[in-house]
């Protein structure tokens, strides 16, 4: 042991911790529980959902291990922070010993080692072993980084070396699994998602949070220009789109419409069309139609408005608009419009008039015959808004692993020796190879280098 190393130090005991495997197999395994869970248990419910499908005991339980919203707890967030740590110091812990290997001057050479591998290629030549020196040289110059030659006791050997970097690539494996895992982590506490429903013409600059439905202010206000939906003959929506301005002091920066999964994306932040919905018309047509005479009249109210009636028989004002009315307390009728007639004579009533039910009011057997001929039909787009701050670390995580893959499992630190020695006046020619991986490829290298030689001593 050295001088004033202590393996009992706080230090080392933390070093050891971090870079035992048991620690990261404990890890991956406490993850894959937890993701397991959160598949089963839905997330981000409404509590009255989770409290009626798991009593009053095991949802406090759940809700106090924030399971309903399992992914931003912080437990879960603590475990992608000890997996990054673990991967960290495992790598660095092992790095000194490739950084050795990769970065050496003079590697290690022994030829006692190479004449050990049962793999080898061999062949025979009548050209002596320093006619060949010069031309094998080069040859395998051209095709490895490194070539060193050595004489032995009856000839030389050429030793060959190339692809010392590619023992990196599992380094590399190793910084994609923690962009990916801190990218997750970056976007679970720096990211939001909320939603927000725009009337056409008008405007907003905060949303709601999915998760706690509080209020949160944009850095922009995004105003609703126009929306638009097309059907199907069924009657299910077909497409709808939304004209979209994004303003900031009040100033138009953007306009896109989008539909879905064509989002709007504005510093780092999202807006997807996800739903839409129509409000309660402010006006309607009104028909009039005479009892008398027949005649019909048109008028446009608006709510809350009075006016005139035809005929000078009275005043009208449309009241309210309600989405569904039940008659006589058994028989729902629809949307409907509320408004209050007052006759020039005689009390003001209340008259019911539903927009799919237009010979409706005949059953009161008043002067005029009001019907709906037509409303306004505005809408409201219903828009996500999402911010990811970690989205583009995932994304560079993921072109790195796949980089690390390829130099992983594709390439490899490749060594051969090609050892020529000299026997009643002809040269034996013996190749052998190692690899870090592929053995397989590496026999294939053999045998076509083996080919090559060959045929330049038979071109000599």
């Amino acid at each position: 042991m050295e001088k004033g190393v202590s393996p009992n130090s706080f230090f080392d005991g933390v070093w050891k911790f971090f870079t035992s495997v048991k620690l990261t197999v404990i890890v991956l395994l406490s993850l894959a529980a937890t993701s397991v869970i959160g598949t089963v248990i839905p997330q981000n419910e409404s509590n009255a959902a989770y409290f009626q499908e798991y009593g009053e005991v095991l949802y406090r339980i759940f809700h106090a291990l924030s399971i309903f919203d399992m992914y931003h707890s912080w437990w879960f967030q603590f475990l992608l922070l000890v997996l990054i740590i673990n991967i960290v110091i495992c790598s660095l812990d092992r790095l000194s010993g490739t950084w050795n290997i990769i970065f050496t001057r003079s590697p290690k050479f022994s030829l006692s080692r190479f004449r050990k591998l049962s793999d080898k290629e061999e062949f025979s030549t009548e050209i002596l072993p320093e006619k060949l020196r010069a031309a094998y040289e080069s040859s395998l110059s051209k095709r490895f980084g490194h070539t060193r030659t050595e004489d032995t006791e009856t000839g030389f050997c050429i030793f060959g070396e190339k692809g010392r970097w590619t023992r990196f690539g599992v380094y590399i494996v190793h910084i994609s699994v923690i962009l990916l895992v801190a990218g997750g982590l970056i976007g679970s506490i720096f990211g939001f998602e909320g939603f927000v429903n725009i009337p056409e013409g008008e405007g907003r600059d905060h949303i709601r949070l999915k998760k706690t439905l509080e209020a949160h202010h944009l850095d922009f206000s995004i105003r609703c220009d126009d929306f638009s939906v097309s059907f199907y003959d069924s009657g299910a929506p077909k497409e709808y789109r939304s004209h979209l301005t994004l303003l900031e002091n009040g100033v138009p920066v953007l306009q896109k419409s989008i539909i879905v999964n064509d989002p709007l994306r504005y510093k780092g932040i999202n807006i997807f069309q996800s739903s839409y919905g129509s409000l309660p018309p402010k006006a309607a047509v009104l028909s009039f139609v005479s009892r008398e005479s027949g005649m019909e009249y048109t008028v446009r109210a608006e709510l809350g408005k009075p006016f005139d009636m035809p005929e000078g028989t009275g005043t009208f004002v449309l009241k309210t608009f309600e989405r569904s009315y039940t008659f006589m307390g058994r028989t729902d009728i629809g949307e409907v419009f509320i408004g209050v007639l007052t006759p020039k004579e005689g009390e003001s009533a209340e008259l019911v008039i539903p927009l799919h039910y237009p010979n409706f009011d005949k059953m009161r057997r008043g002067n005029f015959v009001i019907s709906v001929a037509d409303h306004d039909s505005d809408y409201y787009t219903g828009l996500q808004i999402t911010k990811d701050p970690g989205v583009m670390v995932v994304y560079a995580g993921f072109i790195i692993m796949i980089l690390g893959f390829f130099i992983t499992f594709f390439m490899s630190h490749q060594r051969i020796c090609v050892e020529l020695t000299e026997n009643g006046g002809k040269t034996r020619v013996i190749i052998t190879g190692m690899a870090d991986k592929n053995k397989m490829g590496m026999k294939n290298r053999m045998k076509l280098l083996s080919r090559r030689l060959e045929e330049l001593a038979s071109g000599m």
